[in-house]
């Protein structure tokens, strides 16, 4: 009997669904762990503050550091699995999670904590795209849409996980300490998901017939300049939109125990409902918008969402659930339409050079405004004593959501007029057009 591995490559069989959905399950895994680790500060904010001295400066900086090695590691890290290959890449950027996941929890100095995050922010975001690239080879040209999106559902369960460990592991916040422990084993699990992955893909390329991982994604800087208008607004859009959600959630509990005197448990939910919302709703509404196009009219409106949230909840006292719904909704509502958007507006030759600089860009919004946030914080005051003080921040967040609602309105502007691409059809419009083309 003749085994697999000793046949010619091309009369292999193919993986079997089993063995595909087992090596997307394994892959996920690591990204779990590495979603954990992003978010196991914001819940610890507090007692960062009380047990440590932190000023919200040095609580920002703690998320921002991690986004600044990704303004240049999103241009060298598609190169670098690209050389080496999808198995050493998850291994090494999931050991450079672990590293920074110990070394964040090692010491109670703000400078070893910082590098620890800088070193996480090394490894996570190449973990992702290696991640990427890996389930492409598994399920390109079959169920990869819907694989990605069990991928992204079970790496927003470890960002679930994290924001409301106050809950499940109530014994680890005493100290500042516990919980960052807590994440050093998330670490751990990136590293075992990988190594079971690199075994996996080992025996699969041995035995089985494997299609080609996508060719990763680098920025062409000539194309820059080709870009259209509506690209740029788009992009533009990114950078206001998640400037305006992830480094509220930076700061969200200790905001939510300070200013509305939640515990820490409810503030952990509260934050978490953001992720809770985008798990269950962004592949519905990617449905939606298939089916009904209006994209730039979507954006429009989950940009409109954002513009009252925060002044909800900095200058009144309706229940916190209701504006954290409604973000809710925005969060699910525009990465479901901003990202597959690009793809109308850009060429295909150079979808890679279009996202790989609308994801560095968005990263240096996330450093600058992490930043900004915990110092306007510190500047004004916010406290327990002076809830008053976070209202500035608060400013800050709405008046994103204005640029962005204006970014949002100008790119219609755009597709409306005889130069748009096409992102208010609908599928059978976009279909009939081409057509007819």
């Amino acid at each position: 009997m003749t085994s697999a591995a000793s046949l010619p490559y091309n009369d292999r069989p193919e993986p079997s669904t089993i063995y595909r959905w087992v090596v997307l399950v394994v892959a996920s895994l690591a990204m779990f762990g590495n979603y954990y680790i992003y978010d196991s500060i914001s819940p610890l904010a507090d007692l960062l503050k009380a047990q440590l001295g932190f000023s919200d400066t040095n609580i920002g900086m703690l998320n921002a550091i991690y986004s600044f090695p990704n303004i240049f590691m999103v241009l060298i890290g598609g190169f670098i699995i690209d050389r080496i290959g999808t198995r050493k890449a998850t291994l090494i950027f999931a050991s450079l999670c672990f590293i920074g996941a110990v070394l964040t929890a090692a010491s109670p100095k703000f400078e070893i904590m910082a590098a620890g995050r800088l070193v996480f922010g090394l490894g996570a975001e190449s973990l992702i795209v290696a991640v990427t690239t890996a389930l492409a080879k598994y399920f390109r040209g079959k169920e990869l849409s819907f694989a990605f999106g069990i991928n992204l559902t079970i790496a927003r369960l470890g960002s679930f996980a994290a924001l409301n460990s106050p809950t499940w592991a109530k014994f680890a916040y005493e100290t500042w300490r516990g919980p960052l422990m807590i994440s050093v084993i998330a670490g751990l699990v990136c590293i075992v998901a990988a190594i079971i992955y690199w075994l996996l893909d080992s025996y699969a390329e041995s035995h089985y017939r494997l299609g080609q991982a996508e060719e990763p994604e680098k920025v062409v800087w000539q194309d820059i300049f080709k870009f259209s208008k509506s690209y740029w607004y788009i992009v533009a859009l990114c950078i206001t939109f998640y400037s305006a959600i992830f480094p509220f959630q930076t700061f969200a509990v200790k905001f939510f125990m300070e200013a509305h005197g939640t515990s820490r448990e409810l503030g952990g939910f509260l934050n978490s409902m953001l992720t809770l919302f985008a798990m269950i709703f962004t592949p519905l509404f990617g449905l939606l918008v298939d089916y009904v196009g209006k994209r730039s009219l979507f954006m429009m409106f989950g940009s409109l969402l954002l513009i009252p949230v925060y002044l909800l909840m900095a200058y009144t006292s309706i229940p916190l659930y209701i504006p954290m719904a409604i973000m809710g909704i925005a969060f699910s509502l525009i990465p479901a339409v901003m990202w597959p958007s690009v793809a109308y507006i850009v060429d295909q030759s150079k979808l890679g050079t279009a996202y790989g600089l609308m994801t560095m860009i968005q990263n240096i919004g996330l450093f600058a405004f992490n930043v900004i946030i915990g110092w306007a914080n510190d500047f004004a005051g916010a406290s327990a004593a002076h809830p008053e003080g976070y209202r500035l921040g608060m400013w800050i967040f709405t008046s994103l959501g204005f640029l962005g609602f204006f970014f949002a309105w100008q790119l219609r502007r755009s597709e409306m007029s005889d130069s748009g691409h096409g992102l208010e059809l609908s599928r059978k419009e976009m279909e009939a057009r081409n057509a007819t083309a």
